[in-house]
């Protein structure tokens, strides 16, 4: 019975459920396009943008119609002094009546026609908020692949580091090292203890920042990226312009507030003409002082003054400043979007390139570099300052090549959240 408690305390310990900051730790091997998946259906920012884009949809389904009509009771030519007696004079009437009123024509056409418009600029601003939550989480992303690759490296040239120092202290014991040798090893190593730590520190910030976006608990441990690999983008730059023309959000939003400015010109010139109201009175009447009583109608229109032309000016003005502003707007966008694409092109060739470069030449040339002169090392025939700044130099190059990758990954998202659209 004593044998078996051990075995039923760890049974027990396993069926309790763990605590938040124990499950906090556990790694979520989450995947790229997961978390952008879940970030564009959970974010609160996101769906409050898709809320007030609602907002305007509804808001357009009101535009245009008509007011409602006015139905009116009265009673007409009462005697004060017998105010509920309606046979006493000829002229009392009970009156039931109805009003419409009717915009000037074309009136209605254009406000349905502005809300319209005012919906579609709502739309497109949630969809660029969507490419812009997107292109946050890919690069934080790759941010996070650079940051865990430099620790898989700074650990790697850690255990190295030790290797060495162990070395110098043999060889020092011989007295075939200096003891400035192995003081300098270990100062390196805790250098690289102080990167290591400082990388740790990057990665929980980046992990609390992907978690913000998508939702999700802030020390949540995502489990670290899968080796990268580079996607080449075979695109020149007026290529690429012409995407952005057909799905940046952002620019399709601004089209869409200039064409909304012009139907807001015209009807600021609509203003101009008179709205009408017609109405129609039906009249009750009692017989009275030889008078037979019989009942009346009336049916009449009204219409509005249009006179006050200084403030009609003035919304015609706003609408033509609104539209050139709009104009304005869309050829600045369009300005950036042209450099961004050069600049884009640019940074994205010279990390292809680096990134290449590092691969085929320089890591298998300092590699052969560290090695050879450790072996030189052991044998005496070098010294170890040599040896300590050829490892360093790899570690170098090892990071800047994990860099160089990243980059050119962060580099692609963002040139597909300038054009609006994936690039393959």
């Amino acid at each position: 019975m004593i044998r078996l408690l051990p075995f039923v305390l760890v049974a027990l310990l396993l069926a309790v459920p763990l605590t938040a900051e124990a499950q906090s730790t556990i790694e979520d091997s989450i995947s790229l396009e997961e978390l952008v998946t879940e970030a564009l259906a959970l974010n609160p920012e996101l769906r409050a943008s898709e809320a007030r884009w609602q907002a305007f949809v509804n808001r357009a389904q009101q535009a245009g119609t008509f007011d409602d009509p006015m139905l009116m009771f009265k009673i007409q030519n009462a005697l004060i002094r017998d105010p509920l007696a309606f046979d006493r004079d000829s002229m009392t009437a009970k009156v039931i009546g109805i009003s419409q009123m009717v915009p000037y024509f074309g009136k209605r056409d254009l406000a349905r026609r502005s809300a319209d418009l005012e919906a579609q600029v709502g739309r497109w601003s949630h969809e660029e908020r969507k490419l812009e939550l997107a292109r946050m989480v890919r690069e934080s992303w790759y941010q996070l692949y650079a940051v865990d690759r430099s620790l898989e490296i700074v650990e790697g040239n850690i255990r190295l580091l030790d290797d060495l120092v162990t070395l110098a202290e043999t060889l020092y014991g011989v007295g075939g090292a200096l003891q400035q040798d192995v003081l300098r090893a270990q100062l390196e190593r805790s250098k690289m203890e102080d990167m290591r730590i400082g990388l740790r520190q990057q990665r929980r910030s980046l992990e609390a920042r992907l978690n913000n976006l998508a939702l999700r608990p802030a020390t949540q441990a995502i489990a670290p990226a899968p080796d990268l690999s580079m996607t080449s983008l075979n695109l020149e730059a007026a290529e690429l312009e012409r995407l952005a023309e057909e799905h940046r959000p952002l620019l399709r939003g601004l089209q869409a507030e200039l064409e909304k400015s012009r139907v807001a010109r015209r009807a600021a010139q609509r203003e101009y003409y008179p709205d009408f109201t017609f109405s129609l009175e039906y009249m009750q009447r009692e017989a009275a002082m030889d008078d037979a009583g019989y009942d009346m109608y009336s049916a009449g229109i009204s219409f509005n003054l249009p006179v006050q032309r200084q403030r009609r000016q003035a919304m015609v003005a706003e609408a033509e400043s609104e539209g050139r502003m709009a104009l304005q707007e869309i050829e600045m966008l369009r300005n950036e979007i042209r450099y961004g694409i050069a600049d884009g092109l640019a940074r994205l060739e010279r990390n292809r390139r680096l990134a290449e470069l590092y691969q085929g030449g320089i890591l298998p040339q300092a590699e052969i570099t560290r090695d050879a002169a450790l072996a030189a090392y052991r044998v005496g025939q070098y010294e170890f300052m040599n040896v300590l700044e050829s490892q360093m130099a790899l570690f170098n190059y090892q990071r800047e090549h994990a860099e160089a990758v990243a980059e050119h990954e962060m580099v692609r998202v963002q040139l597909e959240a300038l054009v609006g659209t994936e690039l393959r």
